[in-house]
């Protein structure tokens, strides 16, 4: 048998996502963040590094935790990172973001492009690196949202501000980041 969910179905489905967005996980405490950041909800092994690194929490970019697409509504959720240290005081920084597409009154199932951006910036406002991928989620006809989940691996930030750094991951390509981090 076919639920039918109504506008208030929907609409608890979006306080859900939305409470969900200011989750944070280190990797390490969380299956999902497991599964985000190793691929298995097993934690993740000890990496080989020199040491055991700082390695801020996520932050959300201002703007940058929901989107609207067609009628729907595209959120950002769970959050997770992990950071290796090298040999030579930089430390690799893998991200992992979870989000979710729901799908407005009217809208049918289809096919969503979900820019994901990951900002690292020194701490003082100066971008270090900034990359964007593009999430492809189906919404199935019939149902009324999907998951999807992106990690980005491999920013390497710089000894100097190996310390101080800061990762911040938004939807959206958006334009190119200011320096400056707002709020």
């Amino acid at each position: 048998m076919r639920r039918e969910w109504g506008k208030a179905g929907r609409a608890a489905g979006l306080v859900v996502v939305l409470a969900l967005a200011g989750c944070e996980t280190s990797g390490t405490g969380s299956s999902l963040g497991n599964i985000l950041v190793s691929g298995t909800a097993a934690p993740p092994p000890a990496t080989v590094g020199v040491g055991d690194p700082f390695c801020p929490p996520v932050a959300v970019l201002e703007g940058g935790s929901i989107l609207q697409s067609r009628a729907s509504v595209i959120s950002l959720g769970q959050l997770a990172r992990e950071c290796a240290e090298r040999p030579d005081g930089s430390v690799v920084v893998k991200i992992g973001a979870e989000g979710r597409v729901v799908l407005g009154a009217g809208a049918s199932g289809g096919r969503f492009d979900v820019p994901v951006r990951f900002v690292i910036s020194d701490g003082a406002g100066n971008v270090i690196a900034t990359r964007v991928q593009r999430a492809a989620v189906t919404v199935p006809a019939g149902q009324g949202n999907a998951l999807f989940a992106v990690v980005e691996e491999g920013i390497v930030v710089p000894r100097a501000a190996a310390e101080t750094f800061e990762i911040e991951v938004g939807l959206g390509a958006g334009p190119a980041p200011t320096g400056r981090r707002r709020g």
